[in-house]
């Protein structure tokens, strides 16, 4: 009998639970962390999507097997949630399925579209998904950039000149999880002509769609016309409505691949609790102060947060998007990698980040700092971060203390 799997064999240890780990501890020995490391909202959703989610499972019938592609009010939902955002138009019988968040629905697509020993173009860094999906499906992973620069289209040249069999599926996600990068349409229209070019599938992971800063709203894929010849997107409400632990995200697009996420799905499960379908319907189709609302909080915690840092020593760009902030080492602690000083930080300035290692190689030397706690909070970090980095022989900028 094997003591090895094959599969497991595949996955290297995630390095991020490391820090996860040493979180746990620190707060079951009583330790207050402001926990800055899991992109988990601290918010709830709205009043009259909880109401609905209530009056739902109040019905004897709600509580029987739903349905894997998602109920059909969901996914007419979601199309029109494509038509008012994007001006798309989406056929909610052919061209959506309700997944149980975007993670779930890129992983099991993964199942449904890849063999042993596919080639898939996947960005670095990037959420482990986007990677590890196609591995545990057995494919091959070539990296390219997250950084949408001439580089970028220059190293999707070489992965179809030199790579062998030629790739099939490129994975991109903008706003970027974990770099916050973002993307303008003209990018994806250049995206959509490569992608018939060469004949490769484009998924798109548009989790963060709502949480643009600055004006500047996050375009999708699918507004390129022809763009649902090749391309599907995955949704989710996780952030945008608050409603991450209950798993519901989307995908959007084309009919071929659409179909085969279907047929999978159909052997793995029977799709979320029907309540909490007729929920998610609520907060798509009523009042949208939720969006505009948790788009003000966060990017008041984002200028709260690179103001705050940077007093304190710690210079870290703004975001564009998304909850989180791509943060490069402070210099002079550069040489202990991601890892150990997210470890240092945990320790020593009781702030948990998440190491930029563990989202893949061009990751180091960064962290993910997710704007999940509520202003004084990150106030709070600052100071600690301050202290820890004066304990490391770092000066203070003379502007004034955080």
């Amino acid at each position: 009998m094997s003591e090895e799997f094959y599969r497991m064999k595949r996955l290297p240890p995630y390095v991020i639970a490391e820090v996860n780990a040493m979180r746990a501890a620190a707060r079951a020995a009583g330790e207050d962390i402001i926990d800055l490391g899991m992109g988990n909202p601290d918010l709830p959703p709205p009043d009259h999507v909880i109401a609905k989610l209530c009056e739902v499972a109040q019905k004897p019938s709600a509580h029987g097997y739903s349905q894997s592609m998602g109920i059909p009010g969901l996914r007419k939902a979601q199309a029109n949630y494509y038509g008012r955002r994007f001006g798309v138009d989406i056929d909610p019988e052919t061209e959506v399925v309700v997944t149980m968040g975007s993670k779930e629905g890129l992983a099991s697509l993964a199942n449904a579209i890849t063999a042993p020993g596919d080639v898939v173009l996947a960005p670095n860094p990037s959420y482990p998904i986007h990677m590890f999906g196609f591995i545990i499906a057995g494919a091959t992973i070539r990296s390219v950039p997250t950084t949408p620069d001439e580089h970028y289209w220059e190293s999707l040249e070489r992965a179809m000149a030199f790579t062998v069999p030629r790739p099939s599926i490129l994975v991109v996600g903008y706003p970027s999880n974990p770099t916050a990068e973002t993307v303008d349409l003209a990018f994806y229209e250049r995206l959509v002509a490569w992608a018939k070019e060469n004949n490769v599938w484009i998924l798109s992971d548009l989790a963060y769609s709502e949480l643009y800063y600055d004006g500047n709203p996050t375009p999708s894929i699918l507004q390129v016309p022809g763009a649902k010849d090749v391309a599907v997107e995955f949704t989710s409400l996780s952030k945008t409505y608050s409603m991450a632990g209950w798993r519901i995200g989307f995908a959007v697009g084309n009919r071929q691949l659409i179909a085969a996420l279907k047929r999978v799905k159909s052997y793995l499960d029977y799709g979320a609790f029907t309540p909490i379908q007729a929920a998610a319907c609520a907060a798509l189709n009523g009042p949208q102060d939720i969006v505009q609302k948790n788009r003000e909080l966060y990017h008041r915690r984002r200028d709260v947060m690179v103001e705050a840092f940077g007093r304190a020593g710690w210079e870290i760009p703004a975001p564009k998007a998304s909850m989180f902030a791509w943060a490069p080492l402070p210099p002079a602690l550069k040489g202990m990698g991601s890892l150990e000083f997210s470890k240092q930080l945990l320790t020593h300035a009781k702030v948990a980040v998440a190491p930029g290692v563990g989202y893949g190689e061009d990751g180091e030397g960064y962290v993910r700092i997710a704007m999940v706690e509520n202003e004084q909070r990150l106030r709070q970090a600052a100071r600690n971060i301050k202290q820890y980095l004066k304990s490391m022989g770092i000066n203070t900028p003379a502007k004034g203390a955080a």
